[in-house]
């Protein structure tokens, strides 16, 4: 067949499954929306449908020619590109300036409590189910740290915006809740990336050569990179928008820094990830860039991602008496970790009982982080399809859970009070100002 009939044929199969996958994404955001969920667990929702769980045991036929095998390589680097632009977005959007004496310690305290709570009953849990959910080629130590770490991951995208959403971000929990994020999901994809290196490494000099170009790059992207790209920030702050030339360049950035890292042996996101904060910390530029991509990103690459991922999970998979009680304690270690472990610190912090269990409920919620995690460890033979579809399931019971305990921990009545306190902090930093 001519290279141009064989490249027309593969977008003639292409198209529809985007279509299809766009379409399920939509109504299934917005069926999440209509139950008080966030779009993205009506999301995550329509690509474990789209796969074997659902579509696939139906109708194995329709979804074998939706999804045919030659589609499925362009769908993985369509969503590749996704994960490696919003995870920049995410990066880009992080900000560690503590607003009052004393938060950065008590969020540093809060982050140190949500990635340890979960880590060492995740690894200790993962030492235990080696010999039933782990490959042959993995070590044990290794599958009990990947395990951990993916259980340490806060959804810090889908934290911002509940905070967002209420006018919660000055708040004193709002502020401290998003530093401690950002440092906790900054902990575990560097934790990742070693195992990374030390799984694709192939021998101890090898596994050493990525985690020291690893570090390296992440020093010069820190260290040179970003001192160049503040002019821009400026000028975005100066102008109150990003030009197309500036578009131009903060693409370039996180798909050249993905580049590298996929080059060195360190998945693309996470140069995605470094990119974002090697952006200018100026506010309006924070604004006027994910205006300008957060919405094509989160709306046509992310449920390809969704899509992509749940081709691979079968939760047909985790029927058995000892899959379901592997999951089981897998699901457990990561909802009480989480949830008791940043609740009670945040008590400890001096935060009252209502604020520490919306703060727990807010810290509990993985969403698209631990998906992009497990996607990963996937992709580079680091877990099994079983482990994957388990992990799976509890990113969408911990991100569907986070709401209704927030909102039964902190009602709206209660909430006023910080929004108003919040509206204050405000009014007290432009009048500084």
């Amino acid at each position: 067949m001519p290279v141009a009939d064989h490249n027309l044929e593969l977008v003639l199969k292409v198209m529809p499954a985007l279509a299809v996958i766009l379409l399920t994404a939509a109504v299934c955001g917005r069926l999440a929306n209509l139950v008080m969920q966030p779009r993205v667990v009506g999301e995550m929702v329509a690509g474990v449908l789209l796969g074997p769980t659902l579509l696939g045991a139906l109708f194995p036929d329709a979804q074998a020619a939706l999804f045919p095998a030659e589609v499925r390589p362009v769908l993985y680097v369509l969503s590749t590109i996704g994960l490696t632009l919003y995870m920049f977005l995410v990066g880009a959007g992080m900000d560690h300036d503590a607003r009052a004496p004393g938060e950065l310690p008590k969020a540093s305290v809060l982050a140190a409590s949500g990635i340890l709570a979960p880590l060492i009953p995740g690894a200790l849990a993962g030492l235990l189910l080696w010999d039933d959910l782990s490959r042959p080629d993995v070590g044990r130590a290794e599958f009990a740290l990947f395990l951990g770490g993916a259980l340490s991951l806060t959804a810090f995208p889908m934290l911002a915006r509940i905070l967002y959403e209420r006018g919660l971000q000055n708040s004193r929990v709002g502020r401290v809740a998003l530093l401690a994020a950002s440092m906790d999901d900054a902990a575990a994809w560097c934790l990742l990336a070693a195992l990374s290196a030390v799984h694709l490494g192939g021998g101890p000099g090898d596994t050493l050569r990525t985690i020291v170009l690893a570090g390296a790059f992440a020093a010069v992207m820190l260290g040179v990179v970003a001192p160049l790209l503040r002019p821009l920030g400026r000028r975005v702050a100066r102008t109150g928008r990003l030009g197309a030339g500036g578009v131009y360049l903060v693409i370039l950035v996180p798909l050249a820094a993905g580049w590298f890292t996929d080059l060195i042996g360190v998945y693309s996101v996470f140069g995605g990830f470094i990119a974002g904060l090697t952006m200018p910390r100026d506010p309006a530029f924070r604004a006027a860039l994910h205006g300008r991509m957060m919405d094509v990103v989160s709306t046509l690459l992310l449920p390809v991602f969704f899509a992509f991922s749940g081709l691979n999970t079968q939760l047909g998979g985790i029927v058995g008496g000892s899959a379901l009680l592997a999951f089981a304690l897998i699901l457990a270690v990561a909802f009480c970790g989480k949830y008791f472990g940043c609740s009670l610190v945040t008590r400890a912090l001096g935060f009252g009982w209502r604020e520490s269990w919306a703060m727990g409920a807010m810290m509990n919620a993985r969403g698209l982080m631990i998906l992009i995690f497990i996607n990963i460890g996937l992709a580079q033979g680091m877990i099994t399809r079983q482990l994957f579809s388990m992990l799976v399931l509890v990113a969408v019971i911990t991100t569907a859970a986070a709401m209704p305990l927030y909102k039964l921990a902190l009602p709206e009545r209660h909430e006023r009070t910080d929004v108003k306190s919040a509206q204050a902090v405000a009014r007290g930093a432009r009048t500084a100002a």
